[in-house]
């Protein structure tokens, strides 16, 4: 026979609510009962308190089963993707299990079209009209185009409110059709280029949680991941054909598969043990019985790898030489160059092109060990900059796994590249140098022949080029450095700095470095020296903004191209540095005034004179000896003997236009300064 509950147990009706998984509102009655009953005041405060801690324990079981279908989609994903053989049936996938997690009424993904400068619908789920399933957003236009342009995340509870998106007529009228009211929009990003936006929509306003968006960013990745796949299928499909194309041509020459096939087994050989470039250029020089030399792209002769670039194939260069273009993505890794060979028949030059692919892949491998590296730097500046709660020993162990020691005086530095024609660059959202997302892509992967798939893979590459310099350069002043970068619309790097260094020098010397390693003119602003960043990871963001400022200061006063920090700008600087955690409030100001006016002060203080109150009264009047005599009481001649002491204490030019205004400012900080206590 069951034990009866005893009735001084409020928790008990709480815990046969949450064993059935009843709703929210169930958790009322239990207290409604007892008031009813007219229950003594402390059963009801312990069944009002059973009851709060039975809703959180309640939340908590509905927040992990939410996280677990979260990541059962997520696995599932990442399943699909691995067995990829229909890249509709995975995106679909994709955007189903977007809508079922979310709860939406609709989702659907659009692809960036490079060729025709927007961005189209691709995939829909729960779409109801047809209009909007055939939509294209040009690049800013609406939510998506916006989200396309910028690659950042947007949301809005209520589209056609929103004052933030480019509205036209075609995208309002498919969005009306559909009847969405709340988007939320994620790009899909490869590499640092938006390829396409994956949507969550609803038909009534909804405000979408932190947490729901960084779902779908996570499928929006595994999208962004099926559609490179694809690619690379279809440009494998494409070597695997040439092949095969070749393999025919050298069934018919007997000699021409041995050699081949010697060929074959060599670079085979030399990539399964890690070898180098240069080891491949050897061993094709051995078996094309010449010199085989790989030039690095500024050292190849720069016609011969153009015309090998737009032909894809090895041409020749003067009277004896043959040069291959060694090229992946769309950029120019360099070139192998065959020497002392008048005359190359079809299959000998096929051999030449082929080390040029193998010598392509060991390039890119050698550069994807180092972009790792670099991506744990980056992630770690990353939570430096975004979160500042972090545990500072945790931060401290992944600065030690990088050789980076952030218990020292670091600098935080913002870079952008002033190159010509190519706009102005900014440190903000969106592409870091003024040029369209799109041109990043190149033409696809079918743009390899023809003449205008060329043209758009050669200027996707000329607007590429400069960027990825900065990019490898500042990564390498990092690795070298131990320090840490990131890529945030421009380049972010923090960087050590030495004993006796300055935070402008840094900038100045670094302005140096990547403008010489673009062959253009980079502008660097820093902020202040960060103590220690492990510690105090706030003052990283901090520095950030600062450096930020200085970049933007440089050039608005047409410094572009310089180095310099917040100090390097005189009473700018004020405006600049602003006020890091935990420094003492108006030390900059104190600084400034010291610097401006700080002989006139002491002098006063020495000599009990009025020469600070003299310059106070002079500018007040006008810069009029007449008026300052009058507002002080004294003779005109004393206010000229004062105003010769301030000339020989601050000098000649104290007067400039530039000059008298730095000192107004100072004397305004003085007075300001001396009132509060600072």
């Amino acid at each position: 026979m069951p034990v009866p509950m005893p009735d001084d147990r409020p928790e008990n009706p709480y815990l046969e609510l949450l064993a059935r998984g009843a709703p929210a509102e169930a958790y009322e009655r239990p207290v409604l009962r007892a008031r009813a009953d007219k229950a003594p005041a402390d059963r009801l405060a312990a069944l009002e308190a059973a009851k709060l801690l039975a809703l959180r324990v309640r939340g908590e079981l509905e927040g992990r089963r939410r996280r677990e279908a979260e990541l059962s989609a997520l696995f599932e994903t990442a399943h699909d993707l691995a067995g990829l053989r229909d890249l509709d049936a995975v995106l679909q996938a994709i955007v189903q299990r977007a809508r079922s997690l979310l709860g939406t009424e609709v989702a659907y993904l659009t692809l960036n079209d490079p060729t025709a400068g927007d961005t189209y619908m691709r995939v829909t789920d729960g779409s109801v009209s047809a209009r909007f399933q055939q939509l294209r957003l040009g690049m800013g236009e609406g939510l998506g185009g916006l989200v396309a342009q910028t690659a950042r995340p947007y949301v809005t509870e209520s589209y056609f409110h929103d004052p933030r998106f480019q509205h036209t007529h075609a995208i309002d009228a498919g969005v009306r059709d559909e009847g969405l009211v709340a988007i939320l929009g994620v790009p899909l990003l490869l590499g640092s280029g938006v390829i396409g936006v994956l949507f969550a929509a609803d038909r009534r306003a909804r405000v979408f949680e932190r947490e729901q968006i960084a779902l779908v960013g996570s499928f929006a990745a595994h999208a962004a991941v099926a559609i490179d796949t694809a690619h690379l299928l279809a440009e494998t499909r494409t070597a695997l054909a040439e092949l095969e194309a070749a393999n025919e041509i050298i069934r018919d020459r007997s000699r021409v598969i041995e050699r081949a096939s010697d060929v074959h087994d060599r670079l085979t050989e030399l990539v399964l043990r890690g070898g180098g470039v240069h080891d491949v250029a050897d061993a094709v020089a051995e078996v094309l019985s010449g010199s085989v030399e790989f030039l690095e792209s500024g050292e190849a002769p720069a016609a011969a790898v153009d015309r090998s670039r737009a032909d894809g194939h090895a041409v020749r260069d003067g009277e004896e030489d043959w040069v291959a273009a060694v090229s992946a993505g769309g950029e120019l890794l360099g070139a192998l160059v065959l020497r002392g060979h008048p005359r190359l028949d079809p299959v000998d030059q096929r051999t030449l092109e082929r080390a040029a692919m193998v010598t392509s892949l060991l390039q890119l491998a050698r550069r994807s060990a180092g972009e790792a590296e670099q991506r744990v730097r980056g992630e770690l500046l990353d939570d430096l900059l975004d979160a500042p709660d972090r545990e500072p020993r945790l931060l401290r162990e992944r600065a030690a796994r990088l050789q980076a020691d952030l218990d020292t005086p670091h600098v935080v530095l913002a870079a952008g590249i002033e190159a010509p024609g190519m706009g102005t660059p900014s440190t903000g959202s969106g592409n870091a140098h003024g040029t369209p997302h799109a041109a990043a892509h190149g033409s696809g992967p079918g743009s390899t022949s023809g003449t205008s798939g060329t043209s758009s893979r050669r200027a996707a590459e000329d607007a590429a080029g400069p960027a990825a310099a900065s990019w490898s350069a500042a990564s390498h002043l990092a690795a070298t450095r131990h320090g840490l970068r990131r890529r945030d619309g421009g380049t972010v790097l923090l960087l050590p700095l030495a004993d006796g260094d300055t935070a402008d020098a840094l900038a100045r010397r670094t302005a140096r470095q990547l403008g010489t390693a673009v062959h253009a003119a980079v502008t660097v602003g820093a902020s202040a020296s960060v103590p220690a960043p492990a510690a105090r990871p706030g003052e990283v963001a901090a520095g950030y903004a600062e450096a930020r400022r200085c970049l933007a200061a440089l050039r608005v006063l047409g410094r572009a191209g310089q180095g310099a920090a917040a100090e390097d700008f005189g009473f700018l600087g004020l405006l600049l540095a602003g006020t890091r955690e935990g420094a003492p409030d108006g030390t900059g100001v104190q600084d400034f005034v010291h610097r401006t006016v700080g002989a006139v002060i002491d002098y006063d203080e020495r000599r009990g004179t009025e020469l600070i109150r003299t310059l106070d009264a002079y500018f007040a009047g006008g810069m009029s000896p007449a008026r300052t005599k009058d507002a002080l009481h004294v003779h005109v001649n004393t206010v000229a003997q004062r105003l010769e002491r301030v000339g020989r204490l601050l000098g000649p030019d104290w007067q400039s236009p530039a000059r008298s205004l730095e000192i107004q400012l100072a004397l305004r900080l003085h007075r300001l300064t001396s009132a509060v206590g600072y």
